[in-house]
């Protein structure tokens, strides 16, 4: 006796189809097609997810760097300051406080 898998079939179809609704061409409607779309668009996010955490990192260096200038400090300065004198503040907590509080920047760096 065979088993018939005519739902479950048409069920995981119907999923992949949902998904891949703005797609275009048969990207939204043929369901290989679809398939491997929606397989390539997750590993394009999970890709780039990982990018994002570069970028970010990217953008609190560029503001950090702002608000040294702004103190008349070198961004490469300060960062090996803040390691000598072994103060652990991450680059997000620091491009945060530049950006919100410039005095406790300020006091940040005159303290150095």
């Amino acid at each position: 006796m065979r088993v018939k898998t005519g739902k479950v079939t048409k069920r995981r179809h119907k999923k992949i189809l949902k998904a891949t609704k703005g797609y275009r061409m048969t990207k939204n409607n043929l369901y290989k097609v679809a398939h491997e779309a929606y397989m390539h668009a997750g590993q394009y996010a999970y890709n780039d997810r990982k990018k994002r955490a570069g970028q970010m990192r990217k953008l609190w260096i560029t503001k950090i760097n702002a608000a040294c200038k702004n103190n008349d400090m070198k961004y490469s300065h300060f960062i090996n300051k803040l390691s000598t004198k072994n103060i652990e503040l991450n680059r997000k907590v620091l491009a945060d406080i530049a950006m919100n509080n410039p005095e406790v920047f300020t006091f940040i760096i005159k303290s150095l």
